[in-house]
């Protein structure tokens, strides 16, 4: 399979979440990808959280729940070991969906609600730092050409 060339940040979907253009920071240096929630409350075998995106106020403290997940150790670029769920879902960036494995991380202090680490990338993305919003940049271009012109 042919390589996708994807910057350092850019923008996606998650279907499976109801969330739109999301910024996601592309990092190498993480293995896990994570998307920034709180308030995760897992009760009955259901887990429950609050998405946090303050760019978009449609989808800011939106409760999103899993059936489906799992507890992980992640270690954090300070050495740290932190307990975390993960959760399989889908993200659609360059017009094609994949699965993705995301940890729930509270990432108030990070800029990005979704942190995509090597995992996901590997087998399918190179990263270009000098690059941003490849993939939004091309939705939009598509979207952009498919209004007909009178």
């Amino acid at each position: 399979m042919e390589k996708i060339v994807i910057g350092r940040f850019d923008k996606a979907d998650f279907p499976a979440l109801q969330l739109n253009d999301i910024a996601v920071k592309i990092d190498t240096g993480a293995y896990t990808s994570s998307i920034h929630c709180n308030n995760i409350v897992e009760k009955d075998n259901i887990l429950e959280c609050t998405f946090l995106d303050e760019e978009h106020p449609l989808y800011n403290e939106k409760k999103i729940t899993f059936t489906d997940y799992d507890i992980i150790f992640v270690r954090s670029s300070n050495g740290i070991i932190q307990k975390r769920y993960q959760v399989l879902s889908k993200i659609k960036i360059f017009n094609k969906v994949y699965k993705i494995s995301l940890s729930l991380s509270s990432r108030q202090e990070m800029r990005f609600p979704v942190l995509i680490g090597r995992k996901f990338l590997t087998k399918k993305f190179i990263v270009d730092t000098e690059l941003t919003d490849v993939s939004y940049k091309k939705k939009n271009n598509e979207n952009n050409n498919s209004i007909p012109k009178h």
